[in-house]
């Protein structure tokens, strides 16, 4: 290609960039948040049926999963519930940085030690979770309520 060529699209490229950076980063956060709290909220989805979690799952803690220093039975218990709960907090932006932390936890335990060919998939979800807690939750969020509440009763 012709360096001549390049040049239009250069100058289209200059004249996005600052468009691109007035786009507000809270709904890029927001969305982050729901793709997020649904992979986890759906994962946890599969680990329970109507009495509770199933047998299915606890089988997979015990013969499949290769987790170390955790007996099978609390890693599933811990595994569902913090499924359930981190994936909650993920949606309503409430407690995000810690609820993005414990999923970073899980995700790299999920990388190392269950599915280690998954790196792609797993460095999707941590770079994704890593964004969140250096960022926070955005303008959309229990977190941002609170905070604002909390900032209006120092005063």
């Amino acid at each position: 290609m012709k360096l001549h060529l390049l040049k239009p699209l250069a100058g289209y490229y200059r004249h996005l960039t600052p468009w691109l950076d007035h786009l507000p980063l809270d709904a890029v956060l927001l969305l982050m948040r729901v793709v997020l709290g649904s992979v986890f909220f759906l994962s946890a989805l599969t680990k329970v049926d109507a009495g509770g979690i199933s047998q299915s799952t606890f089988f997979l803690f015990a013969n499949e999963y290769d987790l170390p220093l955790i007996p099978p039975v609390l890693a599933t218990y811990l595994a569902t519930i913090a499924e359930f709960s981190l994936s909650l907090a993920l949606w309503a932006g409430l407690a995000t940085r810690l609820a993005a932390t414990g999923l970073l936890c899980m995700t790299l335990v999920i990388q190392v030690f269950v599915y280690p060919g998954a790196w792609v998939t797993h460095g999707l979800w941590a770079s994704s979770l890593l964004v969140l807690i250096l960022r926070g939750p955005g303008i959309v969020s229990l977190d941002w309520l609170v905070s604002a509440w909390l900032s209006s009763t120092r005063r």
